[in-house]
């Protein structure tokens, strides 16, 4: 059943057949890949039909098929390219051979998404009600997106428009002619929240970790260079600390030539580790910094602060979402003196350091899956409306 024009569509919207469309997909591991993912598996969990069309190919290298993920039908629209770009300039005459037949398009949109952007001009064209979501902060490049024009094309024929966070929101808000939503990342909160007694953390050594790509965008050199300030300026105040980045990436060297500056035997680079990893190291932690400046949300760092990490992170990065100052975190400023000085203040009180983290363990985010699939379907309401 179609419900494109139907005046009882927020009324009706169960069961939908939902088109997700992103550049990047599994078996990919970022963000995005990440989230659409997750949002499509907790969609078809509510009942919904739900398919995946991406540029990037399967894990056996296919580049052209489908397979089934998790109950999502994924249909892969690579094409050989250098590096296996997820670009594919051939993929909108297939689109649009196949998305008339969906309730509502769903967009991922990245700093850079050739795909997404070709699909939603053929999802408008065909007049299938279309959500896009931003998951990333287009500040730099307001202008050029400004000069581009599409966001404001896209609004004015209908496109329900939305970001991660406000910190993401915030650039489009004046290109659009209709209003930019928050549309969250979302997480299994019961997957992560602490179970049985609660962690305190000791004086003394305390244990402060990251995740996260080790490249540029994420600034691994300057985390490691404002934990190592901060464990140089508690030196003498008996409190010293231990970093652990977990992820890889191509600036490693780099972040280990830093780390040496510091002293030898307190960092520690494990590389890419799973999530059920992943949530272990945090239980063994103190806290959590998030040094990226254009975080649009941060879904690392939500992770960390369900499990009850303290999170320092710049004010103006999505993090600020559900970290709020002096109660789940310290947010600073930008710079990396900035950055060690919130992580020096948070790691040297030990009061407040076990205050807030008895704070984030025992009261959940709001965004958890139920919550953020409600907030996405109201999306799909809104492109229909």
């Amino acid at each position: 059943m179609s419900l494109k024009g139907d005046p009882a569509w927020p009324l009706v919207l169960c069961g939908v057949k939902v088109a997700l469309l992103t550049d990047c997909y599994l078996p990919r591991l970022g963000g995005i890949e990440v989230q659409m993912h997750d949002l499509g598996r907790h969609l078809v969990a509510e009942g919904h039909e739900v398919h995946a069309f991406t540029a990037t190919r399967g894990a056996d290298g296919t580049r052209h098929g489908q397979e089934v993920i998790d109950g999502v039908q994924v249909h892969r629209l690579a094409i050989p390219l250098p590096g296996d770009l997820p670009v594919n300039p051939l993929a909108p005459r297939e689109l649009r051979s196949v998305l008339g037949d969906f309730d509502v398009a769903h967009v991922a949109m990245g700093v850079v998404s050739p795909f997404a952007m070709d699909s939603t001009r053929v999802a408008l064209g065909l007049g299938v009600p279309t959500a896009v979501t931003w998951h990333c902060v287009q500040d730099r490049f307001r202008f050029v997106v400004q000069a581009a024009g599409y966001v404001r094309r896209w609004s004015r024929r209908g496109a329900a428009l939305s970001a991660v966070s406000s910190v993401a929101a915030a650039p489009l808000v004046g290109l659009s002619t209709t209003p930019i939503a928050v549309l969250p990342n979302g997480i299994s909160v019961a997957d992560w929240a602490p179970s049985g007694e609660l962690r305190v953390p000791p004086g003394g050594v305390v244990e402060v970790v990251s995740a996260m790509r080790l490249a540029t965008r994420k600034r691994p050199v300057e985390l490691v260079a404002a934990v190592g300030a901060a464990r140089s300026e508690l030196t003498g105040r008996g409190v010293d600390l231990r970093l652990t980045i977990l992820g890889d990436g191509p600036l490693r060297s780099r972040v280990l030539t830093e780390g040496a500056r510091y002293g030898d035997g307190w960092l520690t680079l494990p590389g890419r580790v799973t999530r059920e990893e992943l949530r272990a190291r945090y239980l063994d932690s103190d806290l959590y910094v998030a040094p990226a400046r254009l975080e649009a949300f941060g879904i690392a760092a939500l992770e960390a602060r369900t499990v009850g990490l303290p999170v320092v992170a710049p004010a103006m990065s999505g993090v600020s979402e559900f970290v709020t100052d002096g109660v789940n975190g310290v947010l600073t400023g930008p710079s990396t003196s900035e950055l060690a000085a919130g992580i020096a203040r948070l790691a040297g009180d030990t009061a407040l350091l076990r205050e807030i983290t008895v704070t984030n363990q025992t009261s959940a985010p709001a965004c958890d899956w139920p919550d953020v699939v409600r907030a996405a379907v109201a999306e799909y309401e809104r492109a229909g409306a």
